[in-house]
């Protein structure tokens, strides 16, 4: 079982990577607006399945890397920092764009919904790097079985990532309508969230390595 501090750690991180615009908010956002709320959920399933695939082929893959290669964990851990440094820039680069900009979408059926949320994530770069490089720098060793840490781990960020992105599916339209009349509320929103994606990555690029 991860320590409290790994479990902690993790789910800030979780957390500043789901409110970090990307395509599977801007997706579920615009899908919600322009079909409507349970839109937006019926592909927030598909954004979910996403989830447990990615946590499943890291969870197995992690084990062996960090079996396998001495120095794994030191060069995930640099490239997760370096990750998450790039996000925070992203956050309060000049010009950003806001994901409550929405897309016009067609109209489509529950399974074509599903699986577009689907494809969506397993097509998110911020996902992928977060399984492969960010979920390992919280997973000890000595705390128990590598993959059932990876296990525990990445059930946390699905129960957050899949939270969030519900609660902002179905109060997408009054994000969106609230924002457009505030755009400062959204500029300190996306420098908050930069100023923790900075943070957390200072942390992890400076952490010294595990025994």
């Amino acid at each position: 079982m991860p320590q409290a501090t790994s479990l902690i750690g993790f789910a800030l991180v979780s957390l500043g990577i789901v409110l970090t615009p990307g395509p599977n908010m801007i997706y579920l956002i615009s899908r919600s607006i322009t079909q409507g709320p349970a839109a937006g959920i019926v592909s927030l399933g598909g954004v979910a399945l996403g989830f447990v695939f990615y946590m499943l082929a890291a969870a197995f893959g992690i084990t062996a890397l960090l079996l396998a290669v001495p120095y794994a964990y030191d060069a995930l851990r640099l490239a997760g920092a370096a990750y998450l440094m790039w996000l925070a820039w992203q956050a309060v680069r000049p010009g950003g764009r806001s994901p409550f900009q929405v897309k016009k979408l067609a109209v489509d059926g529950p399974r074509k919904l599903f699986a577009m949320g689907f494809v969506t994530n397993l097509l998110n770069p911020k996902i992928a790097m977060l399984y492969l490089a960010l979920l390992p720098q919280f997973i000890d060793p000595t705390a128990g079985p590598v993959l059932a840490q990876s296990l525990v781990l990445g059930s946390i960020q699905i129960a957050i990532s899949v939270s969030v992105n519900a609660m902002i599916a179905l109060a997408a339209g009054s994000i969106a309508l609230f924002l457009g009349t505030r755009p400062s509320w959204l500029l300190v929103q996306r420098y908050l969230m930069g100023t923790v994606l900075a943070g957390l990555a200072l942390r992890m690029a400076f952490e010294a390595r595990r025994a």
